[in-house]
């Protein structure tokens, strides 16, 4: 369904001039006693109603020996609390024909609702009480360590070139703890894990001052607010001291390494590259360079690897917008009868091709059309809004940017993607990896017997 502010958004799709000042998304932003960050954003064509809540929790804030803490909360917040039973939370969405998930990522860990406007306080009762009053026993806790083990191994080790992602990390951030490890965390960790580890990881972390509720859609903000201080505003806060990133210097040689796949039945490969965080002024570029070499089908590469030469069977170019030092990664699934060596020379090539001659005007506009489609299609569902809105605040302070990102991007020239093509997509800057399926893998030599006597 096509809501009056998703139509208002799409008339930016027609005009080349229009600004993303002019992004119609209304923003109001509240904090509460105990710290709590409210950020409204009312829109009344659909009865529907987003809420969301970010921790400023993920991977990144782990202790070494204790990873994937932040991925164990997300699935230890289903498992009851002191008002409401384990799966409850569910059935009370459910039943309401509602929709619920979580999600963990390095940088935080976001719980979401979509329900009929009418139930509003429902979303906020049941995110209030986990927040509040976990339930963290000693059968929840082995219970929910036993299925993030048992998805590691489906998710994972179970699943052709995935475990190539984690180890294409582990290399890139070599020695960098808090981007190094997985967020799904380590068989060890999570088995050497105890309660009070993970009572004390909730304490410090899922509390009201270090949180950020979003909502999304058809409701009235001064009523919702009233709410929101009734369940959460006695929630105590816990003054835990802020994390900070620490400083990260990337290697200046490039990083070769290749790793077997049992699973795999096509080589496969990764190219990294270290670029800024997230909303550092060279990382728009960078991002509308991603679209320029490999977003769709009609891209640099797709077309001269995919379409042209058929050495590639997929492609993909993207940076991965991360709050610290981030990844520019492209990830290639070979055609058969090619290697790994041959389409990377190619990739090589349309990279120096773009340096040394840059971006057309055509191509570039087409690019930013494109980002500017991908963005406002983006922000369709209340859902979607309310999480951009909540990232925005979380990780910058400012939900209202969200008005103006866009803008950035449109900003971008084609002098920019050639500098930043330059300086950050370079050989000695970049780790790569080879994905060799077992079956292809060369064996070890073994010894000649004659050779022996």
């Amino acid at each position: 369904m096509k809501t009056a502010l998703f139509s208002a958004l799409l008339t930016l799709l027609g005009g080349a001039g229009a600004r993303a000042d002019e992004l119609p998304v209304p923003v109001r932003v509240e904090r509460l006693d105990n710290g709590l960050r409210v950020v409204m954003s009312p829109d009344h064509t659909a009865a529907t109603v987003a809420v969301t809540v970010y921790y400023d929790v993920g991977s990144r804030n782990e202790e070494q020996g204790r990873s994937g803490f932040a991925h164990l909360f997300e699935h230890m917040m289903f498992q009851g609390s002191a008002n409401v039973l384990k799966g409850e939370h569910f059935s009370l969405i459910s039943s309401r024909g509602g929709s619920l998930n979580g999600t963990t990522s390095e940088d935080r860990t976001n719980y979401y609702e979509t329900l009929p406007s009418n139930a509003l306080e429902l979303g906020l009762f049941l995110e209030a009480d986990r927040m509040r009053s976990l339930a963290i026993t000693q059968e929840n806790f082995e219970n929910q360590r036993q299925t993030v083990m048992e998805e590691r191994r489906q998710s994972y080790e179970n699943r052709p070139y995935l475990l190539s992602f984690l180890e294409r990390d582990r290399l890139f951030y070599q020695g960098y703890w808090p981007y190094e490890h997985s967020t799904i965390g380590d068989m060890a960790d999570l088995q050497a894990a105890s309660l009070d580890d993970v009572r004390n990881f909730h304490r410090r972390y899922y509390a009201p001052d270090n949180a950020v509720l979003s909502i999304a859609g058809d409701f009235d903000p001064d009523q919702a607010l009233n709410l929101i201080r009734q369940h959460f505003g006695p929630i105590a806060p816990q003054h835990a001291p802020a994390w900070s990133m620490p400083a990260y210097t990337p290697g200046t040689q490039e990083v070769t390494r290749e790793i077997r796949d049992r699973l795999a039945r096509a080589p496969a490969f990764h190219m990294a590259y270290h670029v800024p965080q997230r909303r550092h002024p060279d990382h728009y570029a960078l991002d509308i360079l991603a679209v320029i070499l490999g977003g769709g089908e009609s891209s640099r590469l797709y077309q001269e690897l995919v379409k042209n030469r058929e050495i590639l069977s997929s492609i993909e170019v993207g940076a991965e917008d991360r709050r610290g030092p981030d990844i520019f990664a492209l990830w290639a699934v070979l055609s058969q009868g090619h290697t790994p060596a041959e389409a990377r020379a190619v990739i090589d090539q349309q990279i120096q091709n773009l340096i040394t001659r840059g971006v057309s005007v055509r191509e570039l506009e087409k690019a930013r059309n494109q980002y500017r489609q991908g963005f406002v299609f983006g922000l369709q569902s209340n859902l979607a809004r309310a999480r951009r809105l909540a990232e925005h605040e979380l990780y910058d302070g400012n939900a209202a940017l969200l008005r103006t990102e866009l803008d950035r991007y449109l900003a971008v020239t084609a002098a920019d993607v050639q500098r930043v093509a330059r300086t950050y997509l370079v050989n000695t800057n970049r780790t790569v990896l080879d994905v060799v399926p077992e079956a292809q893998a060369p064996r070890a030599p073994t010894a000649n017997p004659a050779a022996s006597r």
